[in-house]
């Protein structure tokens, strides 16, 4: 398969009550077409820093991103915008990322709307019509239409998560980004949003970039595994190794806490 994304040697450092954060240390990374890479790691490790890196919604100290060989961060105004509707993201809270003023199904189309000339061939038949366009995505993440017209609040968490799901693969995009997008539902609503987003990944033959500080979570989505570290990456390894005796200490630690 083919290289999706490039991270190349990454570095991002804050400045907080005076002294310099290390956030993102040397990171590289790739992703291939239709694989799912996890990120597995504990608070503070740099996993958010990335995430917002690889959105381009920060610049680094210095490295690069590469999507399909351009670099995300040489890109302005347009070309970046342009560029951004390959990338879409699932965030932890879906009560934040949804707005609370609009029914769901204008949630739904709000990145259709943006980018009126995606097309996505799972939607050809529906694309004429904004609301048949948001029941059909409501469907293919497991609600029916008669949610269309409630309110975020109106809807419980597992429910909310769907929404953003179908938000998230509204576009069709290239790579989709989760992140910790289970950790604050109930544990037996985190196993059925994991199997419809990598449902959706198989189907849609999306990449995705899953990222938690669940590592069993980080399992059951993921074909590699790479953990970090104080923004560095100590560990990566194909999913099916997660349990070698060659894995870092750290990774064990990880392994055991969910054990």
């Amino acid at each position: 398969m083919n290289d999706l994304l490039i991270v190349n040697r990454l570095f991002k450092t804050y400045r907080e009550s005076g002294s310099i954060v290390s956030a993102v240390q040397d990171v590289s990374l790739r992703i291939s077409e239709g694989e799912c890479l996890g990120i597995v790691g504990e608070s503070g490790s740099g996993k958010s820093t990335l995430t917002r890196l690889l959105l381009a919604l920060d610049q680094p100290d210095s490295g690069e991103v590469l999507l399909n060989g351009t670099s995300l961060f040489e890109l302005k105004g347009r070309a970046l915008r342009e560029t951004r509707k390959h990338i879409q993201v699932v965030f932890q809270d879906p009560t934040s990322s949804l707005n609370q003023r609009l029914p769901i199904w204008r949630s739904i189309m709000e990145p259709l709307d943006n980018f009126p000339d995606v097309k996505p061939s799972f939607l050809a038949d529906v694309r004429h019509s904004r609301r048949d366009t948001a029941a059909k995505l409501l469907e293919m993440v497991g609600l029916q239409a008669a949610h269309m017209d409630r309110y975020p609040h109106e809807l419980s968490g597992g429910q909310r998560q769907r929404v953003a799901i179908a938000r998230g693969i509204s576009l069709s995009p290239k790579l989709l980004i989760c992140d910790e997008p289970t950790s604050s539902l109930d544990v037996s609503v985190q196993t059925q949003i994991l199997h419809l987003l990598k449902s959706m990944q198989t189907k849609l033959g999306m990449a995705c970039l899953f990222i938690s500080h669940d590592i069993a979570a980080v399992r059951i989505m993921s074909d590699r595994i790479i953990v970090m570290k104080a923004g560095r990456i100590v560990d990566q390894f194909a999913s099916d190794q997660m349990m070698s005796e060659d894995r870092h200490e750290y990774t064990r630690q990880l392994v055991a806490a969910v054990s």
